[in-house]
């Protein structure tokens, strides 16, 4: 699966909310930066062809809905994103917030209580 750009992760995020929308109804719920009309047909369209989206014929519109889950596609970025920056070891991305101080110990000892309950 392929690493989404920021735009295109925002438009996912409008297709998982709605679950189907046409253009312009991801166009009403996008925030700050909105890209042209065109503009963003063609981005929804580069996510149709990368395997994200699929699309359902209305006349001569279309209105999309995601393919991918947020879930997979959640669990496939955090995953590179370890292999990447931690070297494969959720160890040092717990260390990484913790030095941080992004990560409390109170919430440290619940994720230990996770784990000790799914053994």
């Amino acid at each position: 699966m392929q690493k989404l750009t920021n735009k295109e992760e925002e438009i996912m995020k409008i297709l998982w909310k709605l679950k189907k929308a046409f253009v312009k109804e991801v166009m009403v719920e996008m925030k700050e930066g909105k890209p042209h009309y065109n503009t963003l047909s063609t981005i929804i369209r580069n996510l149709e062809e990368k395997g994200f989206v699929g699309h359902e014929v209305f006349g001569n519109t279309h209105r999309y809905y995601p393919i991918v889950s947020k879930e997979n596609y959640r669990k496939t970025f955090v995953n590179a994103t370890i292999a990447d920056y931690y070297g494969n070891s959720y160890k040092s991305l717990v260390s990484f917030f913790a030095k941080e101080e992004k990560i409390s110990v109170e919430e440290l000892k619940e994720i230990i209580k996770l784990i000790e309950n799914k053994k």
